[in-house]
């Protein structure tokens, strides 16, 4: 079914039985730099999945380039254990492959007992708020060393291939920019420079593991930073790499300061394929494609199109270690997606936390969260077809239960439909498109159009009953919400009204603010119109550019709070707040609304009372539980379980995953 996808490509000797490979992604399963139980099991269930190649990372190569939120590989100790990891690995049928890791001016003072990061230069990182230390001749050695000494424990350790980070805005990328690197000795200035320290860590690798060893590198096909290395860089810097020794090439997006979104849903996906391409085109050994390749249509079409040999699955492959196996299988429609919304994964990076996954309730939790068949199989009611509704039916009917799911409205999905809405967020549609299938596969009966009621479940007589009745929006005790021109953000969202010129919303967390982008998005140019005028040179690139947002609405987000978003995850709020920027939504915080009257808003803020006029006022105050079924039930004397928002107010892990564990204690 897919040709290109299934089939084995050669890196030096070794033999990769397809071309999905998991690239290297922090876990912060232990604070200490080494594995323990939850990586191994972590790592095993990717490996058995089905990938061609698993990689183990980041893995540092010393202390104060990785400081203990990553593993590490800076002793011998290490080896046994990573020996133990590789073995179980090969096992389960994948290449096993190692990420050297070296944060340069990255690294946090914080985890590194404060001490001051190495760089090439003393330029400030915005990154990690510091300004690095200058490598001196003895420093890059050092570093050097401990590379080669990695390389060598890592190949002694049963790693199949061994991969050297040079993305991202690393060490290696450091010494490569002209940014970053302002040396006047033989490691800056010229190309050839720039590269040299890069270099000579490849053919120090290269010595310590031998000629046979698959080592491989991976690099940014475009910094994204503003005075840095391009794509049109990239193919030079890559045939250095090919030249010092390298056997494949890992390309990837920009470095973690750039102000390109690299992974969430803005970013189109495989919309970075390209910069594969252009270093495929300069060199001879296989190169890897990067970001948001997320089904196996996408992966086959970049594979087939020439784009690069292999392609990365990261989170793709957290939400679903099973992604490679259902896709060879012909069950591409069961595979659980990553709808990349950053709040499992990358989000827990960026405060210190582990990482989980929004969808996948048992990633990050292998081996406490299995799914296992129950001892007595039982009937088994589940209220309402939203996210943890969904979860619950699906897992209930795995463990080999009787399901039968009831929902209201005309479709599954509940407030998924409200969440996919705004623009760029229609990936998490995709969740309704997994459950659709899940649902087909397990038998769980659908009852759609029908309400549960307490004689509903009397008269079905279930042994369990789950209740996902969800919530509803919270109406703020504000004169004049009755009004006709007030409407509430999930009307808007699920019935995309006309609205007037000037739109006022009430409120300014994750929903408020989604809404005022979902409003300042109507009337603008589409991507095909763009296309099209970009392509005929129709009209100056700026003036396109400006239509691209300027709508027909004019919005202003008032919040009570000092700022608006503080809901919203770290990784993905400097991305919100550009297309705030970008669309000229105006934001009032400190702002309390005290009435509306006939369309116009009056509001204190700072003691002082303002009003003004607008077409449109949409509430986005957030939401409360529902619990009219529930109560009733219990009541009535029937005893059920609530999941989801009619517990309390949460997001869409709380859902999935409530859902889920319900599920398995039943």
């Amino acid at each position: 079914m897919y040709k290109y996808l299934f089939s084995p490509v050669t890196i030096n000797k070794l033999t990769v039985k397809n071309r999905i490979a998991y690239p290297s992604l922090g876990l912060l399963y232990s604070y200490d730099g080494k594995l323990n139980d939850r990586y191994v099991n972590y790592y095993k269930e990717r490996a058995e999945g089905g990938a061609g190649i698993v990689t183990v990372g980041p893995v540092g190569v010393d202390w104060i380039g990785s400081g203990f939120l990553a593993l590490s590989i800076a002793d011998d100790s290490a080896v046994e254990p990573f020996s133990k990891l590789t073995q179980i690995m090969r096992d389960a049928g994948t290449s096993p492959f190692i990420q050297l890791f070296h944060a340069g001016r990255y690294s946090h003072p914080i985890l590194i007992n404060n001490e001051q990061p190495l760089g090439p230069s003393p330029v400030y990182s915005p990154y990690s708020k510091t300004t690095p230390r200058e490598m001196t001749k003895e420093d890059i050695r050092t570093v050097q060393k401990a590379f080669a000494d990695a390389a060598r424990r890592a190949k002694d350790a049963g790693f199949a291939g061994i991969e050297i980070i040079g993305s991202a805005g690393y060490l290696i990328c450091q010494f490569l920019s002209p940014l970053t690197n302002q040396r006047e000795d033989e490691y800056g200035g010229s190309f050839e420079n720039r590269t040299r320290f890069a270099r000579e860590v490849i053919e120090m690798c290269r010595e310590a593991v031998g000629p046979d060893q698959a080592l491989t590198i991976r690099m940014a096909g475009n910094d994204f930073v503003p005075g840095s290395n391009t794509e049109e860089d990239a193919p030079a810097i890559a045939k250095v790499y090919e030249a010092a020794g390298v056997d494949a090439i890992n390309v990837t997006g920009g470095w973690h300061e750039t102000r390109v979104p690299q992974l969430p849903m803005e970013l189109p996906r495989g919309g970075l394929a390209f910069l594969a391409l252009k270093v495929k085109k300069a060199v001879t050994v296989p190169v890897f494609a990067s970001n948001r390749i997320t089904s196996p249509d996408d992966a086959e079409k970049l594979l087939a199109d020439g784009y690069a040999d292999l392609v990365n699955l990261g989170r793709v492959l957290i939400a679903d270690p099973e992604w490679p196996n259902k896709a060879k299988e012909g069950k591409a429609d069961e595979i659980r997606p990553c709808v990349a919304c950053s709040q499992g994964c990358t989000d827990q990076i960026f405060v210190g936390q582990p990482v989980f996954c929004v969808g996948n309730p048992r990633a990050g939790f292998e081996a406490e969260r299995k799914i296992e068949a129950a001892g007595a199989p039982k009937k088994v009611l589940v209220a309402g077809a939203g996210p943890a509704g969904l979860e619950a039916a699906v897992t209930a009917a795995q463990r080999g239960h009787d399901v039968s799911l009831y929902e209201k409205s005309w479709d599954i999905g509940g407030q998924l439909w409200l969440a996919g809405a705004p623009p760029h967020k229609n990936e998490i549609w995709e969740f309704i498109r997994y459950y659709s299938a899940m649902l087909d596969k397990t038998g769980v009966k659908v009852h759609l159009n029908t309400e549960v009621t307490v004689d509903l479940v009397k008269e079905q007589a279930p042994d369990h009953v789950i209740v996902a009745e969800g919530a509803k929006p919270l109406v703020p005790p504000i004169s004049g919400v009755d009004g006709p021109e007030v409407l509430n953000a999930w009307e808007v969202l699920s019935e995309n009204p006309l609205l007037g010129r000037r739109v006022a919303i009430i409120g300014g967390g994750s929903v408020g603010l989604e809404t005022a982008l979902f409003v300042a998005h109507k009337g603008v140019l589409t991507p095909e119109v763009v296309h099209f005028l970009m392509a005929y040179e129709a009209m100056e690139p700026e003036r396109i550019r400006r239509l691209m947002f300027e709508g027909s609405c004019e919005v202003t987000v008032f919040e009570m709070l000092d700022k608006v978003g503080k809901d919203v995850g770290k990784s993905t709020k400097w991305v919100l707040f550009d297309n705030l920027r970008r669309f000229g939504i105006k934001t009032k915080t400190n702002a309390k609304v005290l009435s509306i009257e006939n369309g116009t808003l009056t509001w204190e803020k700072d003691g002082e009372r303002e009003s003004e006029a607008f077409d449109t006022v949409i509430l986005a105050s957030g939401s409360v539980p529902k619990q009219d079924l529930s109560s009733a039930l219990e009541a009535a004397g029937i005893p059920c379980t609530r999941v989801g928002d009619c517990t309390s107010i949460g997001r869409i892990n709380d859902a999935i995953h409530g859902g889920f564990l319900a599920a398995l204690a039943i």
